[in-house]
């Protein structure tokens, strides 16, 4: 099996299925919106990771590869569909984006890494505390953060980590979910 950063990932398409299983369980199904432009959406996802990593990424649309990539990240031009949040993630990462979209259980099977060097666009953020919060622009803990490095470990390793996200450090995100994971923030480098 391929290796990424020394991390040794599930097949390429174990990763295709759990992303294609998140598109597909996630509300309003799909990605792009009528009319995008599909080059414009693979830039814009591949912008998501630093450069040698997105150019190398598979790019999912609407969960349909429309750019094959050389390396074992995907990429998608949206987190939830139409938010603009583009997001490359790695196997382990779309391990738990696919239990998530059908609110299974998830437990790291080892390190699990996600970029989102674009940061999240206005009012596409989420509730630090619960992921299927209804209105999450409205919950008392609601974030968006810039530019961000996200990491999943067992979570155990989590034990007596800060979750406030208004700290300007690392934080846990859904610390009392499966989905528990590290928000890093970090600025985009050329």
């Amino acid at each position: 099996m391929p290796v990424s950063l020394g991390i040794k990932s599930m097949s390429r398409n174990i990763l295709f299925q759990s992303v294609l299983a998140l598109t597909f369980l996630a509300v309003g199904v799909g990605s792009a919106a009528a009319g995008d432009d599909v080059e414009e959406l693979i830039a814009h996802a591949r912008n998501a990771a630093p450069a040698a990593i997105g150019a190398n990424a598979t790019v999912v649309v609407n969960g349909e590869v429309v750019a094959e990539g050389s390396n074992d990240w995907t990429c998608l031009p949206d987190t939830m569909p139409g938010d603009r949040a583009a997001v490359c993630i790695d196997a382990v990462w779309g391990q738990m984006m696919a239990a998530m979209g059908a609110k299974a259980a998830f437990e790291a099977s080892g390190v699990g890494i996600s970029y989102m060097l674009l940061g999240e666009p206005p009012g596409s953020g989420v509730s630090n505390s619960n992921p299927y919060h209804e209105n999450p622009v409205k919950a008392d803990d609601y974030v968006e953060t810039g530019p961000q490095l996200m990491i999943i470990v067992p979570k155990e390793l989590l034990k007596g980590m800060n979750d406030d996200p208004t700290t300007g450090g690392p934080f846990v995100m859904w610390k009392d979910t499966d989905y528990a994971h590290i928000m890093i923030p970090v600025e985009k480098t050329q």
